[in-house]
């Protein structure tokens, strides 16, 4: 089987021979058709993860999959041959940058019935990420401020549309350019990040989605009401996260002095600070499902490329530009 693999920390990806996936009983064996590039595998390749994500070398990268079963273990009971899934596999078992991947039962969902491939591929791992930001951790409800950075990326463009959903009155930043498309998704509020400071103009805030961390992150705090929240998937990962993951004593070590600075600004503020890693949720992906084919949220595909263009689709991701996801398809 062909794959695009990671041998080396910052080596380029390599497209490789690999072994046949194992199916256990509770695992779905699917053929890949398409696969979202995240930010996310960038990090990994370059080894900015391997603290608290060790994965073993080498490694057969991608996050996000859509496409069509073709096995199943003897305990799976919720899917069947034929049946078209999208998931984004649990954080020890990534891989969809190959021609076929077997996933958790529990990891997927059937695909929007009112979506492409491509587009199914393009919304696991941002979905998820906006879904437990906004829904399980941040619990917005209706009449509540929200403000969603890089609005026109791939989690900013589904945390608009879900945050929008819920009922909250929703900000976000973008560039010029990108003020039209951002309101089409639902933003009440555009602050254009390269001439205007969000800090300066937004305040009371009950959630700031942050996926810039730094400088950003901080003032994120800042544009928040007491008791609000700050949840980043970019700041410096927190105790609870360590806890989470079953991290070592050295790992919740590291983590808890990370984030240190952040919390204790935070609690000086009234306010609090989260760092969110998604996780793998089937059932969550279907709730996602029906919120798409009720057309509550539609995937924002921004590019696609072929299999074998994949090294030059994910370079070409890390230069930016790109509004919602790129995605990678396989015939």
């Amino acid at each position: 089987m062909k794959a695009f693999v990671v041998t080396k920390y910052k080596d380029p990806l390599e497209l490789a021979d690999v072994p046949e996936p194992v199916v256990g009983e509770r695992d779905v064996l699917v053929q890949v058709q398409a696969a979202g590039l995240n930010p996310l595998d960038e990090k990994i390749r370059i080894g900015e993860f391997k603290a608290i994500l060790p994965y073993r070398l080498p490694l057969v990268l991608g996050n996000d999959v859509a496409g069509t079963v073709i096995g199943v273990g003897s305990k799976v009971r919720a899917f069947g041959l034929g049946d078209q899934v999208y998931a984004r596999p649990g954080k020890d078992r990534i891989g969809t940058f190959a021609e076929r991947i077997a996933v958790a039962e529990d990891d997927l969902a059937l695909t929007p019935r009112s979506v492409t491939m491509e587009e199914a591929g393009s919304l696991p791992l941002v979905a998820l990420t906006a879904w437990q930001a906004l829904v399980e951790k941040g619990h917005v409800r209706a009449g509540q401020k929200v403000l969603v950075h890089a609005g026109a990326g791939g989690v900013g463009s589904i945390a608009i549309q879900l945050a929008k959903h819920l009922g909250a009155t929703v900000a976000t930043t973008a560039s010029a350019g990108n003020a039209d498309f951002v309101r089409e998704l639902g933003a009440d509020t555009v602050i254009d990040y390269r001439t205007q400071d969000f800090e300066q103009l937004l305040g009371g805030y009950d959630l700031v989605l942050d996926s810039l961390g730094g400088e950003n992150l901080e003032k994120s705090l800042r544009v928040l009401k007491p008791g609000g929240k700050a949840i980043s998937i970019a700041g410096p990962p927190d105790p609870a996260f360590a806890r989470e993951i079953g991290a070592n004593p050295v790992v919740r070590l590291a983590a808890t002095a990370m984030s240190a600075g952040i919390r204790r600004r935070a609690k000086k503020l009234g306010v609090t600070y989260e760092f969110l890693f998604m996780r793998a949720s089937g059932a969550q992906l279907s709730e996602i499902t029906a919120l798409i084919d009720d057309g509550a949220i539609r995937p924002i595909v921004g590019k696609t490329a072929s299999f074998d263009e994949l090294p030059e689709a994910l370079e070409a991701l890390e230069r930016g530009g790109i509004r919602g996801k790129a995605v990678i398809t396989k015939a």
